[in-house]
C-alpha cells in the first residue's frame, strides 16, 4: 500500500510550483490589481478610527448585540440608510509580506498533503495512471483552492467579480497541483 511519505515530492512541488504560479498572478499579471478601492474620505474615516482607538480585528457596521436585535425598527433604519460593511483592521505598521508569503506557502504544502492523503483513500496505488492521478487530486485541489474562495463573495459581501478572479486563480493552482501529482506519482517497484 502507498504511504504519505512516499509522496514527499509531489506535495513539495505542487506547493512550489503553486507558489510559483500564485507569485506570477499577484505580481507579473495585473490581474488582481483592482481588487481593492480607496476608501472615499480615508483620511477623515483613518482619523476617527484612531480617535476612537479601534484595535485589530474584525467589524460589521452597523452592528448590534445579537441576532434578535437585527430586526428592531432601530436596526432595520440603519440597514437602510447605510452603508453597511465589514472591516477588517490589521496591526499597525507596514503589511508583512515576508510572514504572508511563508505562511501561504505552509498553506500550499498543507493542501498538498491533503491531496496526496485523499489520493490514496480514494485508492490511487503505485502505478496508477496520469489520468486518474491528475482527475482525482486535481478535483480535491480544486476545491481547496478555488472553491474556498465563495463564502467570502457569499458571507461578507466582496465583489464576485473579485471572487471570480480568485476562482479563476484556484483553477490554475489546481490544474498545477493535478499536473504535478500526476507526473510524481510513484510507479510500481
Amino acid at each position: 500500500m502507498l504511504t504519505l511519505a512516499e509522496l514527499w515530492l509531489p506535495i513539495l512541488l505542487s506547493a512550489v510550483f503553486v507558489f510559483i504560479a500564485s507569485s506570477i498572478f499577484h505580481m507579473a499579471i495585473p490581474i488582481h490589481k483592482g481588487d481593492w478601492k480607496k476608501l472615499p474620505g480615508e483620511e477623515k474615516v483613518l482619523a476617527e478610527m484612531r480617535n476612537q482607538s479601534v484595535r485589530p480585528g474584525a467589524y460589521m457596521f452597523p452592528s448590534c448585540e445579537s441576532y434578535k436585535d437585527m430586526c428592531n425598527e432601530e436596526m432595520t433604519e440603519k440597514y437602510k440608510q447605510g452603508p453597511v460593511g465589514h472591516v477588517t483592521v490589521l496591526p499597525n505598521g507596514p503589511p508583512s509580506m515576508g510572514k504572508a508569503l511563508v505562511l501561504w506557502f505552509i498553506y500550499t504544502l498543507v493542501i498538498g498533503l491533503f491531496v496526496g492523503y485523499t489520493g490514496i483513500l480514494g485508492g490511487l496505488d503505485r502505478g496508477a495512471a496520469y489520468s486518474a492521478v491528475f482527475r482525482f487530486t486535481g478535483t480535491v485541489a480544486l476545491l481547496a483552492y478555488a472553491v474556498t474562495a465563495l463564502p467570502d463573495a457569499i458571507w461578507k459581501g466582496q465583489p464576485w467579480s473579485v471572487t471570480g478572479k480568485f476562482i479563476f486563480d484556484g483553477l490554475i493552482y489546481g490544474l498545477v497541483t493535478a499536473g504535478t501529482f500526476g507526473w510524481l506519482w510513484p510507479e510500481v517497484v
